[in-house]
């Protein structure tokens, strides 16, 4: 057979060729995808390390907040956690996933088993696992720049002494002490040691409590008139093997547990200091989880505006935790204002001689990320943490004075402060 190309097939041989030469050529070259490059919009820029992005959104939808700028890990502060009790291993320690400049550098406690298993699961080296003996062997750490005491009340004196006398700054657990007394001489160690002593007030930190701040700061309705705050729980009949009912421990039973949360928030939300207090307290008789501490106190808070918060805690309720505050122009509901989540802000008002009631909806934070967080920034950049001991220590003033007042069935009063958040710092944009 013959294998002579004939003139008919040789014009369509190069009729193919040139249609497949065009192909070639259209191809995207190797590393292309042939695809429209993308705009501003959409690949953002970076300023300063930062990535950015414009507002995608037209006016009538909320803007989206900036994309999280995290530290690189070799950068952020570490932490050393001080006990392993429910608090750091449900809450605190799972929170440093959303941390941008904190991490768990450390861990500390007297049970080896739980010491060995969590430093697995947060990849903490052996040798950055303390007892309570070989604690003060933290100086000699570099990593640990803080530690975060979570240890029950009465631990708290002296493991902050301890934590400053190694060098290192503190974030410790409300309430701060047991008493007035240890939370001055906490305050004084760490003024000695030049270390910042901040206290975990996570509500100050939390984005509904900042939320409910701005408004009332902010004047729009008018003076802060009232305050209902209820932060009642249940304890189970065995509560008499917690440290919670043991006075050494806890310093007291349901006010400084978890009333301490009513009595700081109403300071916080108003910024004014109480002149006045007048409670009552209540135990079962014969329950022996109260031989020591009480389970309930309702107190009444006078500050110098005519503001007045009425607050109640148990230990012997189903679980609540709420507030309202009522404005001379608008009321603000908050179920859920002192939980770990689900918060939630409503605000009442007259609208076009209507009565309105609408919820503000926040987008989720972790209140235990915020707070160690801010923390962390403080130590880098040497700044004062917005909830210091002096804030800490108010607190313990007043809850001796409730006590106080509740034994004696009479009013406490105090001087005046001579100005707003006198204990305190408030975030910017707040005023």
């Amino acid at each position: 057979m013959s294998s002579r190309i004939l003139p008919s097939q040789r014009r369509g041989l190069l009729q193919m060729g040139g249609a497949l030469t065009g192909l070639l050529l259209a191809r995207p070259a190797a590393g292309q995808t042939g695809y429209a490059p993308p705009t501003g919009v959409d690949t953002g820029h970076v300023t300063d390390g930062k990535v950015e992005f414009p507002n995608w959104r037209a006016a009538a939808d909320p803007s989206t907040p900036p994309p999280p700028a995290p530290l690189p890990p070799a950068q952020r502060v570490g932490f050393a956690i001080v006990g392993l009790g429910r608090l750091s291993l449900e809450e605190l320690l799972p929170a440093f996933a959303e941390c941008g400049f904190a991490k768990p550098a450390a861990l500390v406690s007297g049970t080896p088993d739980k010491l060995q298993a969590v430093a697995k699961q947060y990849g903490v080296p052996e040798a950055s696992c303390y007892d309570y003996a070989s604690f003060d062997r933290l100086s000699d750490n570099p990593d640990v720049k803080a530690v975060y005491i979570v240890l029950p009340n009465g631990m708290h004196r002296e493991y902050v002494e301890r934590a400053a006398a190694a060098g290192k700054h503190v974030l410790c657990e409300k309430p701060l002490a047991n008493n007035a007394e240890e939370a001055r001489a906490m305050i004084a160690a760490c003024e000695r040691a030049a270390v910042k002593l901040m206290v975990a007030y996570r509500i100050q930190y939390q984005p509904h409590n900042l939320a409910a701040l701005r408004i009332i700061r902010r004047g729009d309705f008018g003076r802060l008139v009232g305050m209902t705050a209820v932060n009642v729980q249940t304890v189970a009949a065995n509560g008499t093997q917690q440290w919670r009912h043991k006075k050494a421990m806890a310093g007291g039973g349901a006010l400084p547990d978890i009333g301490l949360y009513c009595l700081n928030t109403a300071r916080f939300l108003s910024g004014e200091e109480p002149v006045q207090v007048h409670a009552n307290l209540f135990s079962p008789e014969g329950d022996a989880r109260y031989a020591e501490v009480e389970e309930t106190v309702s107190f009444t808070l006078r500050f110098p505006s005519g503001f007045i918060a009425n607050c109640f805690t148990s230990y012997g309720a189903r679980d609540d935790k709420y507030q309202r505050l009522n404005l001379a122009a608008a009321t603000i509901d908050m179920p859920n204002a002192y939980k770990y989540q689900g918060q939630e802000l409503y605000l009442a008002r007259n609208l076009d001689g209507q009565d309105q009631r609408g919820a503000i909806i926040l987008p989720p934070k972790n209140q235990f990320a915020e707070e160690i967080d801010h923390m962390a920034r403080c130590i880098l950049q040497d700044s004062r943490p917005r909830t210091p001991g002096e804030e800490g220590l108010q607190d313990h003033v007043v809850m001796e004075a409730i006590y106080r007042s509740a034994a004696s069935g009479q009013p406490v009063t105090f001087p005046p402060q001579p100005r707003r958040d006198m204990f305190r710092s408030l975030p910017d944009g707040i005023l």
